[in-house]
């Protein structure tokens, strides 16, 4: 059995098959293995004392990175944590997830977690544009410490609070997926440190919106969308109209009212069904009589689309100008979240409707241990004489 020394493993030919292992006279379990890909050191023994003690091989290095004074020098140490009872291998996987970067980190959360488009697109947005600018993308996500990221985020915070919020929101949730996610054998966890929790009191307070349309100006807003569908110049601008009138009349997400098929509209039932809430709740909507109105009126114009708004490239994404043209009646700049609150506003408000009820015709569960276990949150047609009621006031300041 011959040392290993440079001069020997110089000479050691490739075996035509297979690994061929030769073994170093003075430490034993360190040995070379030679196959057709080349020379690379290893160390094998057992894990603990005792012939019952279970037997490890783990791989140093290649021949040429590492010489073999220093693969020998790692021998010794992976051979004296044997003795104690530590797996080398478990420890070099151990180190290998500390070295994943925030990026990687990033990506096998994406694919582990089921996530929406817009949430994926959210986090790498954060990863790739956000967390590059302060030079983390790259980063293992081991070595972000609590300083780290106390001082960047106060820095954020200062000049952009919500999107400091939003960031280092998204790295909280990395983390806390890196926990769960990477573990030793065992099953204990890696990494055992959220560094942001060095955030707590310390986000931003922001002030929730509360845009909508005022109560004295809703009358003029619903007579605008009428006489707008009537007037729209082209098939594109009409459809945009009618997408903003149903997202007054129903309380609906953008998301939620742009992507409507015509196969999720019943219109002989006043229904219209949402498979993929934000919430994860399924859920089947009762419609106005307004709204059915508006969608006959949309199916008579023959569009062929499978889409309820639809625009030249698929569905209508943004109706800026229609959200222009009614915030100057309005008198204030509204968003299309702003009709969801005065759909809220008027149903709570000003028809003095049960807020759980308005909850569920705007696709929220409710938050009572009440109407959690006993209202029904899926098949919301019961809703109807609310949702009538509320389209019935929206149009009545019109009258």
């Amino acid at each position: 059995m011959p040392k290993l020394t440079k001069s020997f493993v110089d000479k050691v030919a490739a075996p035509t098959s297979g690994d061929a292992f030769h073994w170093d006279s003075d430490i034993k379990g360190f040995g070379l293995r030679v196959n057709a890909a080349g020379k690379s050191f290893v160390v094998q023994g057992r894990i603990g004392s005792g012939r019952s003690a279970p037997a490890a091989r783990l791989t140093i290095g290649p021949y040429g990175p590492f010489s073999p004074d220093q693969a020998r020098d790692v021998a010794r140490e992976h051979l004296r944590n044997m003795r104690m009872g530590i797996d080398p291998r478990a420890a070099s996987r151990a180190s290998a997830v500390q070295r994943r970067t925030l990026r990687e980190v990033a990506d096998d959360y994406m694919r582990d977690i089921p996530l929406k488009a817009t949430s994926k697109r959210a986090i790498t947005q954060a990863v790739s544009a956000t967390f590059s600018e302060i030079g983390w993308t790259d980063k293992p996500l081991a070595n972000i410490t609590r300083a780290m990221v106390d001082e960047s985020f106060l820095k954020m915070r200062e000049r952009a609070p919500g999107h400091a919020n939003h960031a280092f929101g998204i790295l909280r949730a990395l983390f806390n997926y890196a926990t769960r996610q990477y573990t030793n054998d065992d099953k204990s966890p890696i990494f055992t440190d959220n560094p942001t929790k060095i955030l707590h009191r310390k986000w931003a307070k922001l002030k929730p919106r509360t845009g909508r349309i005022d109560d004295e100006k809703l009358g003029a807003v619903w007579a605008h969308l009428v006489a707008a569908r009537q007037t729209a110049h082209n098939g594109h601008t009409r459809s945009s109209i009618d997408l903003v009138t149903f997202l007054l009349l129903t309380g609906a997400r953008m998301s939620e009212a742009t992507k409507l098929t015509w196969e999720r509209v019943d219109l002989e039932k006043g229904t219209w069904h949402l498979p993929d809430l934000k919430n994860g709740n399924k859920v089947w909507l009762p419609l106005s009589s307004q709204a059915i109105e508006l969608l006959r009126s949309r199916q008579q114009l023959g569009i062929n689309s499978p889409y309820v708004f639809p625009s030249w490239d698929g569905h209508i994404k943004d109706p800026r100008d229609a959200m222009k043209n009614l915030s100057a009646v309005a008198g204030c700049k509204l968003t299309p979240h702003d009709l969801r609150r005065t759909f809220t506003h008027v149903g709570a408000w000003l028809c003095q409707i049960d807020i759980q009820r308005v909850e569920l015709l705007t696709n929220h569960i409710p938050t009572s241990v009440t109407a959690r276990h006993y209202l029904e949150t899926e098949r919301l047609e019961y809703l109807k004489p609310e949702v009538q009621r509320i389209a019935d006031r929206i149009v009545g300041d019109a009258a």
